[in-house]
């Protein structure tokens, strides 16, 4: 599920290369996709065909965490973000697989590290998060160890397909306008890496939580080694926590007059983006050439 996007399309090279036999469904037609569906809406009997004669599965369908709904947003999060993986993994539970793996994100991972931060509370998406993977695991079943990838920032390509956040800094990188970020900074890692994970993770049946990352860097590492691999070399200067915490608050303030809100509440989004959202590194890999596919070439791409 999710085969149109970087993520599940690196997974399926990854599968394939391995020798598995492999099928990918999406929402929209991407080269190498072989059934279009819309996640959203199917039901359990209508996915049960499309997995039949299979053994796993992977859910690598994302959500834009940062878009603005008007409130309540959690209906609209939830039937994103958890309905569909209860009704995939029941399907899947019906069929008889054994294994499967979610791409989720690493918000799960600092909620368990750090209880005190109240994600889950403050965050309608980490709130989902956790949901899909407690709800997931539940309808799947004791017989169906499902994966949890817990993914930070992903760096990479497939196709013509970047992550959504790609074109923005690449713009930014590339103007004349001032580079000018937060102390503190994020695990990263690169498409090809959470797909070989993925995949280690289905071969031997896993059914944990996995935080995944190749390095951690700070935003002011992050924007530098995105300038250079856009072929600019830029200064990166810090920008006060102070002026941090009064943006993204008058941005609060200005989503609850239009009583909107987004799934990273930006009343509370300064504590993270001023905090090391860092993982201890699994693979030793240099983000270097993911970086590079990422930024050489999408001005052209776009």
């Amino acid at each position: 599920m999710g085969g149109s996007g970087l993520i599940g399309a690196h997974v399926a090279d990854v599968l394939r290369e391995r020798g598995h036999a492999v099928t990918t469904l999406a929402r929209t037609a991407q080269p190498g996709v072989d059934h279009l569906l819309d996640l959203d809406s199917a039901s359990i009997d209508e996915l049960r065909p499309l997995l039949a004669g299979h053994d796993g599965v992977v859910y690598a369908a994302r959500t834009d965490e940062q878009r603005p709904l008007r409130k309540p947003i959690y209906p609209a999060f939830r039937r994103d973000i958890v309905d569909p993986v209860v009704r995939l993994f029941t399907a899947a539970r019906h069929e008889g697989f054994t294994r499967g793996a979610i791409m989720g994100s690493y918000y799960t991972y600092f909620d368990r590290l750090h209880p005190q931060w109240r994600l889950a509370a403050r965050h309608t998406y980490v709130r989902c998060r956790l949901e899909q993977a407690q709800e997931g695991r539940v309808a799947a079943g004791p017989d169906l160890p499902v994966a949890v990838l817990e993914l930070p920032f992903v760096f990479g390509r497939a196709g013509d397909r970047l992550p959504n956040w790609a074109g923005p800094l690449d713009r930014w990188a590339r103007s004349r306008s001032p580079l000018a970020v937060p102390v503190g900074g994020t695990a990263a890692t690169s498409a090809r890496s959470v797909a070989e994970i993925a995949v280690d993770a289905l071969e031997q049946a896993r059914g944990d939580d996995i935080p995944v990352a190749d390095e951690n860097l700070t935003w002011k590492e992050m924007i530098a080694r995105i300038a250079e691999a856009a072929g600019r070399r830029r200064r990166v200067s810090r920008l006060p926590a102070s002026a941090v915490r009064a943006s993204l608050r008058s941005g609060g303030i200005l989503q609850t007059l239009g009583r909107k809100e987004s799934g990273i509440n930006l009343n509370h989004l300064a504590d993270l983006l001023l905090a090391e959202l860092f993982i201890e590194p699994a693979s030793g890999r240099s983000l270097d050439p993911a970086l590079r596919e990422t930024f050489a070439d999408t001005a052209s791409a776009a």
